[in-house]
């Protein structure tokens, strides 16, 4: 009981783990990576940074959920629901995902120049985290971030349904602030590929755009919106590493 109690306010407050299975955010995290989630810093009004890794609810329509008609029986179902709950096994209706913040509130991102780069707030770009043979973005876009939302983007972007390909949603491409359960801070699993997932001087560095109650303008790009998998779900803090994947990418 107290190790369940102990496990449920790590999952809640602290460290979550979070099962990677789709390939969005490569060579960055991949498929299969177990990545340590900070819940604890947004409970102090800590907001994202450019740069940072984060996971934030589906802010609507970014995901598609598929859930058949459970088999198990009333004692197997209801076991599950409570190991599900204190977070030992991951939940069927998570709707998480993971991407990098670009922009803040503020901000204007763009692409691209004459050299392809992303510009942030008109400075170029240098971003060593994306996939091997990415370009920054083949979809033309400019979008003035508004305060209180983030722009988020995959390192694979040639993969990645992104803030890119929402432009027509509600908050233009944009996320909520408030929807963010946290900031991906470690590669936790498998053992060789351990390690801190920094952020990027090129982001951290850009300086702030002069505060604008303007609003996103939509992308110039028309090109097709990939269907977008559940990149993200949620699993213990700190106990099962080893838990299983869950959500099948969309094909």
């Amino acid at each position: 009981m107290v190790a369940l109690i102990v496990a449920l306010v790590m999952k809640t407050f602290l460290v979550q783990v979070f099962v990677i299975p789709s390939g969005s955010m490569e060579q960055t995290i991949l498929i299969g990576d177990r990545v340590l989630v900070d819940k604890f810093t947004p409970w102090f009004g800590a907001e994202p940074e450019r740069g940072e890794v984060v996971v934030f609810k589906d802010p609507g329509g970014w995901l598609e959920s598929r859930h058949g008609a459970s088999t198990d029986g009333v004692l197997l179902g209801g076991a599950k629901q409570a190991l599900t709950f204190v977070g030992l096994l991951p939940s069927d209706s998570e709707q998480d995902l993971i991407k990098r913040v670009i922009g803040v509130g503020g901000d204007t991102v763009e692409c691209c120049d004459e050299q392809g780069r992303l510009l942030l707030n008109g400075k170029p770009l240098d971003e060593p985290y994306l996939a091997s043979g990415n370009p920054p973005s083949r979809q033309p876009f400019k979008v003035k971030v508004p305060q209180g939302r983030l722009w988020v983007m995959g390192d694979h972007r040639d993969v990645s349904a992104d803030s890119r390909f929402h432009m027509g949603n509600p908050g233009q491409g944009t996320i909520p602030v408030s929807g963010v359960l946290g900031r991906a801070f470690m590669i936790a699993w498998p053992v060789g590929r351990v390690h801190q997932l920094d952020v990027p001087v090129s982001l951290s560095s850009v300086a702030r755009s002069p505060m604008d109650p303007g609003t996103a303008r939509n992308a110039v790009g028309v090109d097709p919106i990939p269907e977008e998998p559940p990149l993200v779900m949620g699993v213990l803090g700190l106990l099962p590493l080893v838990g299983r994947r869950v959500g099948r990418p969309r094909r």
